[in-house]
Parts: structure tokens; sequence; C-alpha cells
């Protein structure tokens, strides 16, 4: 396994739309384990594969209670709402309230091309999925905020 260069703003490639995993092969199986490596290693709650240069629909998420890896997301169903805080690994230091719903149902694939249907996610794990489906459609972190979040907030 090997930790990854996590992309920071401003890059461009941040911008960019990812396309869909179509080969589900040793090379994915090596680029999810690094990703979950840099993940652990960066302390955050997901990372996509455009934040490590990748233009591929793939992310890890990570809400304090393991990995999940998925493969070409996409939130089937979503209710409620809820203002979080939310940061982003490619944006250091910088924190912002957004509008996210409370429940989210996710389909997606494993690293072997399954199905996988993830039901009433909430919390941490729901605004996770949200993120990292958002930079997948080259949605960032600045992208449809409530307001930036000042440092005395987190104190």
């Amino acid at each position: 396994m090997a930790k990854l260069k996590i992309v920071k703003h401003p890059e461009d490639i941040l911008r960019k739309k990812s396309r869909p995993v179509e080969r589900f092969d040793e090379k994915l199986h090596t680029l999810l384990e690094d990703m979950k490596e840099t993940l652990e290693e960066a302390q955050g709650a997901g990372l996509a594969g455009v934040q490590v240069g990748i233009l591929r629909r793939v992310a890890i998420v990570d809400d304090g209670t393991g990995p999940i890896e998925v493969i070409n997301p996409e939130i089937i169903e979503a209710s409620g709402k809820r203002e979080v805080y939310e940061g982003c690994l490619s944006y250091p230091n910088i924190w912002v309230v957004k509008n996210r719903p409370e429940r989210i149902t996710v389909k997606a694939y494993d690293r072997h091309g399954n199905e996988v249907i993830y039901r009433d996610i909430t919390g941490l794990k729901a605004q996770a999925f949200c993120h990292e489906i958002e930079h997948m459609d080259a949605v960032v972190l600045e992208d449809n905020i409530i307001r930036y979040a000042s440092e005395d907030e987190f104190e």
C-alpha cells in the first residue's frame, strides 16, 4: 500500500467530473487500499478519487466505524434536512456550514462489481457520502454553502 498525495484547492482537477468505473480489477483494488491508507493517515471522514488525482467515481467513507468502499455511488433516496459543519481534506483549515439530508439511501458497487444498497444512512456517514459524491460531480466545499464557519465555533 502507498499513501497518495491529496489534491488541494485551487487545483483545476477538483472542478472536473469523474467518470464511472468500468473495470473491477486488481488496479482498482490497489487504488482502494491506497485511498484507505491515505484517508486513515489524514484522519478524514471521506476521500474521493478526484482528491488523489483519479477522475473515477470511487470513494472511501469512514465515520469512525470503519472504511466503506463505494464505486459508482448514487443517492437514490434522501429525506429531511439539517445544518452541518463541514470540512474537506482538499481545503485544509476551512470549515463551512451546509444543508445536508438527514437520511439517505445510496446505491453503489463493491470492488468486485456487485451492487450494494446502503439504506437509512444518517449522521456523519450520510454527510460524508453526500460530500464524496459531490466531489465526483465536480462540486467542491465552497459550493452551496450557507456560510463560512469561524474558528471560535469549534473551541
